[in-house]
Formats: C-alpha cells, structure tokens, sequence
C-alpha cells in the first residue's frame, strides 16, 4: 500500500480525489487546513502549507501517526480568481506550492502531482485563443494574478525536474469542477451560451478529475508534464463547431471536433496518461 499526502483533501476536489484513492487501496492522508467531511477515509492533519517546516513534516511523518510518504497531491489552494485579493491569492498559492515542491525534494519523494489550471490557457478568453480544439502546445497565457501564480508554479516545476531527472512532476489543468448537484443548472446554459464562453463551455466531474490524478500518480513519465484535464463533452447541447464559429469566428480548427465535443483538448492526457473520463453530465441533468 502506497502513502500518499492529499493537500486540500477537504475541498471539492480534494474530496473526490481521497475518496477514490482510498478505494483504489491508498494509504490516504488529507493535508488541509479545514476538517473532513464526516466519514472521509483518510487521516486528517491541519497544516499551513505557507510555512516550510510544517510541510516538510508533514511529508516526512508526523510523530506516531504515520512515518514515511510515497507520494504527494497538491490541491490545497485559493481555487480561483476573485475569491481573495490578488496580492492575497498570490502569497498563499504560490509559496505553498513552492514548499510541497521544496518538501517533496528533501523527503526524497519524486511522485508529485498537483493542481495547475485550465486558466493558463488564457481564459476568460476576451482575447480569442490562438485555435482550437486549445490544447498544451502553446505557451501559457495567464489574464489574472490567480492564473499567473499557477503559470509560475508550473515554471517552479520545470526546475525542480530539472535539478532531479528521475522526479515527476504533473501539473493537472483542471477545468471547472463539478459534482452532481451541480449539473441541475446546465441546460440553462442553452438559453444563453455566453455564460459559460469563458472557458470553452467545458467542465470535469470530480469524480474523473480524480481518475486522472490517478492515472497521474501511477504513470511511468518523469520531468515536468502539464496535462489538460476536461470532460469529453461541452456543457451545451449545441455542436461545439457551430459554437466556436458563432463566437470565436476567426478562430481556426486544429482538427474537426465531434457533435458536443470539449474545446479543451484531453488527447494528450487520453495518449499519455490513459486517462478515459467516464461521467456526464447528461446523465444527471433533469
């Protein structure tokens, strides 16, 4: 059994990604500085991940709770921009995750997996993106601070591959997460596309957002790796082709695109990863 530090284990994502590991035979411990929901499957520990020597024992064993990590997940963040300052956004999530980078180094953990974001793709897209379907080829186009700090988290992470050639280091590009009760308001979407234009109109279920820290974690690559983590599918009955013209009509395709397909490309992390999401939206929606 693998020991595995999920940070932000408490979060909406994090949730779902304990859950799963858990059931895939994880040996989970939930970093975070919110409780658990009641029930979660996981060892809990409150720990400020601003402060260096508290990540560092947290990825190193603390006291007689548990001793030893194989591997870490780090999702603990201001999740998006807006919610904090952006001065305020920057200085939680940035050295944060320069302290779980620092840490897994000097644990002698090489399994690192976290959170980057689908905003460094240059969303809310005021500025058209370059084509489409967007995908991992061209270079990061952050709009705020918050996507910024996670531009930079990913040029953290290049380095740190870089002063260790056998460390992995995944940079996960979520798209908007949801969870099942989110999906009752998606066919109002069709009423008014230009709700959900800011990223494409696509989405991730939690519940693949966490296959594909799976599919992370137990992957063969080393170095630095980003991957675009999205649903297969757009959050609108309407083609995905006929929206791009309607919207972005001097946005060229890179390859035709099927019925509702996402405009956020999973090919890479489908050809790399493995990673096969299996949940709709449509399934749920009334």
């Amino acid at each position: 059994m693998s020991r595995v530090v999920v940070t932000g284990g408490s979060g909406k994502l994090g949730r779902a990604v304990v859950t799963h590991l858990a059931e895939q035979g994880y040996d989970v411990v939930n970093v975070d500085t919110a409780p658990p929901p009641a029930g979660q499957p996981a060892l809990f520990t409150q720990v400020d991940l601003r402060d260096l020597g508290q990540v560092t024992e947290a990825l190193t064993g603390i006291d007689d709770r548990y001793d030893g990590v194989d591997a870490v997940v780090h999702l603990a963040a201001i999740p998006a921009p807006g919610l904090r300052t952006s001065g305020a956004t920057f200085a939680n999530n940035v050295p944060s995750t320069h302290n779980v980078f620092s840490a897994a180094r000097r644990a002698g953990i090489r399994n690192v997996v976290w959170a980057s974001s689908e905003t460094v793709l240059g969303l809310p897209f005021e500025t058209p993106p370059p084509y489409a379907p967007v995908d991992e080829e061209y270079a990061v186009r952050p709009e705020s601070t918050y996507s910024l700090g996670k531009a930079v988290e990913e040029e953290m992470a290049r380095h740190f591959a870089r002063w260790d050639p056998t460390a992995k280091l995944v940079g996960l590009r979520f798209s908007n997460v949801m969870e099942v009760d989110d999906y009752a308001d998606f066919p109002s979407f069709e009423q008014d596309p230009r709700r959900r234009i800011w990223n494409l109109w696509s989405y991730i279920d939690a519940r693949d957002g966490a296959l594909a820290v799976q599919r992370a974690l137990e992957s063969d690559l080393t170095g630095f790796e980003a991957f675009i983590v999205a649903s297969p599918d757009s959050v609108m009955s309407t083609p995905s082709a006929d929206l791009l013209a309607r919207y972005f009509p001097d946005v060229p395709l890179k390859r035709p695109v099927s019925g509702t397909e996402t405009l956020l490309s999973i090919d890479k992390a489908r050809r790399l990863l493995g990673f096969d999401p299996a949940h709709t939206w449509r399934n749920h929606a009334g």
